[in-house]
């Protein structure tokens, strides 16, 4: 792999180009080269900030050398003069990366004043998030512990947020519950949202290999770590419930790597900035949109799957009950998981009595091999975990995301549609 280095000390950004072997990683020699662009020298003069960007566009027909898979890109800092040109950093690539529509240059070599109207607006949204996040991770939890409290107030007493939907679910979940405790639950679960950011803002830093026993607390783990060290594939199954993100990170930093689906965001650098986040330990996304091969390929050499299983799957979806009501939940799940004969487990992680203290939970794990036709149907078997997660859910029910609209018409807008027309 041979190295370009575009731009020098007269420049405004240094853009080292790695080029030449398709497939392959970065070796010893560009990781020297990289190093010596984090000289103090260099870092005087031009404040670089080092970025890997693997470029992994799709393969021309009949690859060989014009084959695009594999190339790589180190963009270096930046400072207020212009970039060296893009034609000039370009042909620096091989021959099927210049036209490559995924070609991370067109980004890393603009400056952001010369970018479209869209793309500046959400570089614009990245920087806000960034600079709340940085916010949120300088103050301490103590104190997010009384913001959290002043926020759940003003969502829940004030602004009303989602006040609606999520008086309803609670009213049809929780038919005991008078409105005022209702109004109280809605607000605990408010403060648990507010909760949940600020945890997942300061788990990178604060929550590692060498000190993770004194944030988590394991239970019931054992039959899924045989799972795991296992040569099967094995299907997770969550929902918004605890802190689902802090689960996936800790499950990564525990040496144990998942894949989850979801959804791409429209923004692509908040989009870049989450899928940092979740792979720092290994909690690998696959997109909502075009990603079912791919889900295939992990679970066909044994990976593991995690899904997030409480979201309303729309009029064709599996109808199971969920807090006594029909919900319609994706047959997906439990499809996979018969069908690669994968162990199922629902698992959680949970907050105990204060922030940045967790519970990971396995309520429970059931192997198709051993269950003797109990779930042996898909619909046995999405009606085994949903019922799994409504049990933990009714243990701790301010930690679930009572905001969204679990629960719609079993027969969809045509049964909508029909009974206006017969009114």
């Amino acid at each position: 792999m041979g190295i370009d280095i575009i731009g020098g000390p007269g420049r405004s950004h240094l853009l080292l180009v790695a080029t030449g072997r398709q497939g392959g990683a970065i070796g010893p020699a560009e990781q020297h080269a990289a190093s010596r662009l984090r000289s103090p020298a260099i870092a005087r003069s031009q404040r670089p900030v080092l970025a890997l960007a693997e470029h992994a566009g799709p393969e021309v027909a009949g690859g060989g050398p014009d084959s695009r898979k594999g190339c790589f890109g180190l963009r270096i800092g930046r400072c207020s003069r212009p970039l060296a040109p893009l034609p000039e950093a370009k042909t620096s690539l091989p021959p099927g990366c210049r036209s490559c529509e995924n070609s991370p240059l067109d980004l890393l070599a603009t400056p952001w004043r010369d970018l479209p109207v869209h793309k500046s607006l959400d570089y614009l949204v990245y920087m806000l998030v960034r600079l709340f996040i940085c916010v949120v991770q300088a103050i301490r939890m103590e104190t997010g512990q009384v913001l959290a409290d002043w926020l759940a107030w003003l969502a829940c007493d004030v602004l009303r947020l989602r006040g609606k939907v999520v008086d309803e679910n609670l009213e049809h979940a929780f038919p005991e519950l008078d409105r005022a405790e209702r109004r109280s639950l809605a607000r605990r679960m408010w403060r648990h949202l507010v909760l949940l950011v600020l945890e997942v803002a300061h788990v990178p830093r604060k929550i590692h290999e060498t000190n993770w026993r004194q944030h988590v607390r394991l239970r019931n783990v054992a039959p899924l770590m045989r799972a795991f060290l296992d040569d099967r594939p094995v299907v997770l199954v969550t929902g918004h419930f605890g802190n689902f993100e802090v689960g996936g990170y800790l499950l990564g930093l525990l040496g144990f790597p998942t894949h989850s689906v979801a959804r791409t965001l429209d923004n692509r650098y908040l989009n870049d900035f989450l899928e940092r986040f979740r792979g720092a330990t290994g909690q690998h996304l696959i997109p909502k949109k075009g990603g079912y091969d791919q889900i295939l390929e992990v679970l066909g050499r044994g990976g593991t799957m995690a899904f997030l299983a409480d979201q309303a799957a729309g009029p064709k979806g599996c109808w199971v009950d969920f807090f006594g009501r029909p919900a319609s939940t994706y047959k997906a799940i439990a499809l996979l998981a018969l069908e690669h004969d994968a162990p199922i487990a629902v698992c959680y992680a949970r907050r105990l009595d204060r922030p940045m203290r967790f519970e990971m939970v396995v309520s429970e794990i059931i192997d198709p091999r051993d269950t003797r036709g109990e779930v042996a149907t898909v619909k046995d078997l999405t009606q085994w975990y949903t019922k799994r997660l409504e049990e933990a859910i009714r243990v701790d029910p301010d930690q679930y995301w009572w905001v969204h609209r679990r629960w719609k018409d079993p027969r969809g807008r045509r049964g909508r549609a029909a009974r206006k027309a017969a009114a």
